[in-house]
């Protein structure tokens, strides 16, 4: 898993919230949790995509914490060769065309690559940014309140904006995943009021 600690997440223990924060410290309140209850299976979210989480818990805190760190530059031997970049490598389909224009670019195709979606990262549209913060907030109603009452009127009052119909088909909630739900659609509402 590569993760990040500055990574906001959100635990869940069934409807029960466990913590909110950097991903190191929910990681820790949830392990704190199966260390008590073993038998328990709490999921943690990713809060800007709503996307479980993978965490290794197993052995102390300190080596679940070690786990989650990222490997620090330079910590390994390095041998001859390129040096390790986390780079993975997958098959992508281009046209010849593309092809050749990628290959004459300065630093080759997988320079050129990687140049492309960083500059797609940093700009990144209002209109995008709306959809991924739905996106996150429908996942996460999807997976923890997809059997409640209301869930699909819920869904359907997200993604048309529409406040007051969401907060009426999740008053009934139970109150860890109402509040978490309405502050995952609170963001998704603002950023659709930034796209226009």
């Amino acid at each position: 898993m590569s993760s990040h600690d500055s990574q906001s997440c959100t635990a869940f223990d069934g409807h029960a919230l466990i913590a909110s924060g950097a991903l190191t410290e929910v990681a820790l309140a949830v392990k704190r949790l199966l260390d008590r209850h073993p038998a328990r299976m709490p999921l943690i979210f990713d809060d800007a995509t709503g996307q479980p989480v993978e965490v290794d818990l197993r052995g102390s805190a300190d080596e679940v914490l070690a786990r989650l760190q990222p490997a620090a530059v330079g910590d390994a031997p390095r041998g001859a060769g390129r040096p390790r970049l986390g780079v993975v490598a997958r098959e992508v389909t281009l046209l010849p065309r593309h092809w050749y224009w990628l290959n004459s670019q300065p630093g080759g195709a997988s320079v050129t690559l990687r140049k492309l979606v960083e500059e797609a990262r940093r700009n990144v549209s209002a209109k995008d940014r709306a959809r991924i913060a739905g996106e996150a907030a429908d996942r996460f109603m999807r997976t923890v309140a997809g059997d409640l009452a209301g869930y699909e009127e819920a869904s359907r009052a997200l993604w048309r904006g529409d406040r007051d119909a969401f907060n009426r088909h999740t008053r009934g909630w139970p109150k860890d995943v109402r509040d978490h739900a309405r502050r995952l659609a609170a963001i998704a509402r603002d950023a659709q009021a930034e796209a226009g």
